[in-house]
């Protein structure tokens, strides 16, 4: 009988037919929309290396980034509907899905630097933020950081007026359209793939980025002025399908964890890094006049943009910004 069955297996093979994996063999797609080399780029990366390391091969990682598979709108419903496993969003994604907390992450002006974002994402705010996703069928795993954003346009921007009748790109973010607005531009959503031809057809004047996307994406090269701003955080939430983490077996679920507490600590502690490079990339092209806010212009800017903090509470509720001012404030 064993004879037969290897002869039948063997024909099949030969016939090319596609036989089912294993029952230990794992497969995880994980997708993602910005170049491999940024920061969440590298920390993905990094996340399959150690998870088919960790797991002795069980898991394979199948990574996808620059929006191969899904494009910002799209990947999560597919994250929904088990046609991929593992993406890392940026937090403004979940607004739509009902779950208007992370939108406090859009907030210009909230955090002063990394150590102040550390209190509320390794906190225990931010672990009531992951397990409010359970309730969409995700299972939020930790927060990945890209960085501080910067403004750039065709023209300078050194005071809110520069920012008069500007189409902006965004990405979709009611918090995102009410700072715009704040300035006086014309926010346009759009999608971060389809950016830098925007950008370059003038369908755009502007957009927002961490230096490590606009560098990657090649931005600088359509940007003629840009402002270090630091004005608002772009971070992502690793997240995976519940309903496929909840059904693996406990010895690879615990690899798993180990991965991707690994690579969060390594992406993380890079991130920094690799957006000083990117802007020092940039600054050696000389595509782009890069400007520094002086004391009284980030005054000015704050002036016209905190005030987004209240207006939009709504969004994600004013205990929670309240909750996050406080803990900033010990």
């Amino acid at each position: 009988m064993n004879r037969i069955l290897k002869t039948c297996l063997t024909a099949l093979l030969a016939s090319g037919v596609a036989l089912p994996a294993l029952a230990q063999d794992i497969s995880i797609k994980f997708s993602h929309v910005v170049a491999p080399d940024t920061p969440k780029g590298k920390a993905a990366a990094k996340f399959k290396e150690l998870a088919e390391q960790y797991t002795e091969g069980k898991v394979a990682v199948e990574v996808y980034p620059n929006s191969q598979l899904y494009k910002d709108k799209e990947e999560l419903e597919a994250l929904q509907l088990g046609s991929v496993q593992m993406l890392a969003p940026s937090l403004a994604k979940f607004g739509p899905l009902g779950i208007g907390d992370f939108e406090v992450f859009d907030l210009p002006f909230l955090f002063d630097g990394y150590d102040q974002l550390r209190q509320v994402t390794d906190g225990e705010i931010g672990q009531q933020m992951l397990g409010r996703l359970e309730e969409k069928g995700i299972k939020g795993l930790a927060f990945w950081d890209n960085g501080f954003k910067i403004m750039s346009a065709n023209s300078p921007l050194q005071s809110p007026d520069d920012f008069l009748g500007l189409k902006m790109r965004i990405q979709s973010s009611k918090i995102l359209e009410a700072q715009m607005e704040a300035l006086g531009a014309l926010p346009q959503v759009m999608a971060f793939s389809e950016v830098y031809q925007g950008l370059q057809t003038g369908v755009v004047d502007g957009t927002e980025n961490p230096p490590s996307n606009m560098y990657t994406q090649k931005m600088h090269e359509v940007q003629k002025h840009a402002t270090l701003s630091d004005h608002g955080y772009l971070g992502y939430a690793l997240i995976v399908n519940k309903e496929f983490w909840d059904g693996l077996p406990d010895d690879v679920r615990g690899q798993l964890d180990r991965a991707v507490a690994e690579a969060t600590e390594y992406g993380n502690g890079i991130a920094k890094e690799e957006n000083d490079k990117a802007l020092q990339a940039m600054r050696d092209a000389g595509t782009t006049e890069f400007h520094e806010l002086t004391e009284e212009e980030r005054a000015a800017w704050k002036e016209k943009l905190v005030p987004v903090h209240e207006e939009m509470a709504e969004r994600f509720g004013a205990e929670l910004l309240a909750s996050i001012k406080a803990t900033l404030a010990q």
